[in-house]
């Protein structure tokens, strides 16, 4: 399903983002990672090069309103046109992380171009001509915390809710276009932004990256357990044999 296929995961360089390049990379995609750090995204791309894969790093910041079109320009430059985009560029905001009336205006703006402005943006542009081809696929990549309404998670919880939200609404706007847009809850995972919000946690009570990472992907195989709009939970979904 993923050979020769073209996929833009942002937040690449580490943690969920690098694990499903790996993952995907290794099922046959050309993955273009993009990410703010250009050392850990040099490392990641290399490694997955190593391991035989295609892939591609973007430097890019998501808060920044110019970079989706910056993104949108290299990724077609390296690859051709892109089958399917996966937003998983996230950002907490202040750690330790804040009641809201602790947080500053400008941290919660900053978290919402990041979590859910800056996929608006990139969606706009690849699933435009996803359309416009009869194909495609958006990933958001969601968290517990927009369902759930955890103190202190305000800013992250708040843009999180609007991503879901606006996942179902392009799902709605674009029916019978065969583009697909998925919400996609990966539960608690081993990496820096969770060690970041929650220092404290067990690490071995966490799932690894790369686990979560193929569950996804075996979400993305499974159209008819994935449909489009739909909100889905990595801890509960089982993996068809």
């Amino acid at each position: 399903m993923f050979d020769n296929r073209n996929i833009v995961i942002t937040g690449g360089s580490r943690g969920l983002g690098a694990a499903l390049g790996q993952v995907l990379a290794q099922a046959g995609a050309r993955v273009v990672l993009v990410a703010r750090g250009a050392d850990a995204l040099t490392q990641t791309v290399a490694r997955i090069r190593a391991d035989g894969g295609v892939a591609h790093g973007i430097v890019a910041d998501l808060g920044d309103k110019r970079a989706p079109y910056r993104i949108a320009g290299e990724a077609a430059a390296l690859v051709g046109n892109i089958d399917v985009l996966i937003n998983n560029a996230s950002e907490l905001g202040e750690t330790p992380l804040r009641l809201l009336l602790d947080t500053e205006c400008e941290d919660l703006e900053r978290v919402l171009q990041v979590n859910l402005v800056g996929p608006f943006r990139l969606t706009k542009i690849f699933a435009g001509a996803m359309a416009l081809r009869g194909e495609g696929l958006v990933v958001d990549i969601s968290s517990d915390a927009a369902v759930d309404a955890y103190p202190r998670w305000g800013a992250y919880g708040a843009s999180k809710a609007a991503l879901d939200h606006l996942t179902r609404i392009w799902a709605a706007e674009l029916e019978g276009t065969g583009v697909r847009f998925v919400a996609i809850d990966p539960g608690e995972m081993r990496t820096a932004m969770h060690a970041a919000a929650v220092p404290d946690a067990d690490p071995e009570s966490l799932a690894d990256p790369l686990d979560v990472a193929q569950r996804i992907v075996d979400m993305m195989r499974h159209p008819e357990r994935a449909p489009s709009g739909a909100r889905l939970s990595v801890p509960s979904w089982q993996v068809a044999p």
